[in-house]
């Protein structure tokens, strides 16, 4: 079965709470469309693509980094990442590298490895379709990333209560946040 791919940027990256011991969402979304898809990641992790989201470079390599830098010593090329699974809130990616003699070789990297390996190397972030339908919180076209306001709290809350239900625990973990700073957003009003 040939399935179709659809490209990926990194949004943002907000606190989850409701993980515990400091997980972090990564909010994946959709390229030219208005689905997003959030992640569960590690806060070290999660600091690493922050520095990637602001450019900032360290004044010594981190992990990505020396990677990155191995694979450019032996001339081996990042061609893509690929999200290819989604079982019970883990995510699975595969690292496509063209390697000096142009053959393609194909590595298992955990998702928010691969993001930041990708983020450094500038190659696109790919997952399925059915993955993307299947795990994505869909925002308005024209609408800001962080931003719901034609869906109301009550809405949302309902969706949050589903995704719980359901055990989509990233989804639901991307809904509370986006809740809370709709909250934080109207006090301040």
């Amino acid at each position: 079965m040939n399935r179709k791919k659809t490209e990926l940027q990194v949004l943002n990256i907000s606190y989850s709470s409701s993980q515990g011991g400091g997980a972090y969402a990564l909010v994946l979304g959709e390229v030219g469309g208005s689905r997003q898809m959030p992640v569960i990641i590690g806060a070290a992790e999660a600091q690493v693509i922050l520095l990637e989201i602001r450019g900032i470079v360290s004044p010594r390599p981190l992990t990505h980094e020396l990677f990155a830098s191995v694979l450019e010593a032996l001339c081996t090329r990042l061609l893509r990442i690929l999200i290819y699974k989604a079982e019970k809130g883990l995510f699975y990616s595969y690292l496509y590298l063209q390697a000096a003699d142009g053959s393609l070789v194909r590595v298992d990297a955990r998702t928010s490895d691969a993001v930041a390996l990708a983020m450094r190397m500038g190659c696109p972030i790919l997952t399925y379709d059915d993955i993307l339908e299947a795990e994505c919180i869909r925002m308005d076209e024209g609408e800001a990333p962080e931003k719901r306001e034609e869906q109301t709290l009550e809405e949302m809350q309902k969706e949050l209560d589903k995704a719980i239900e359901q055990e989509e625990y990233e989804k639901a973990a991307a809904l509370r946040d986006l809740i809370n700073k709709m909250k934080d957003s109207n006090t301040q009003d």
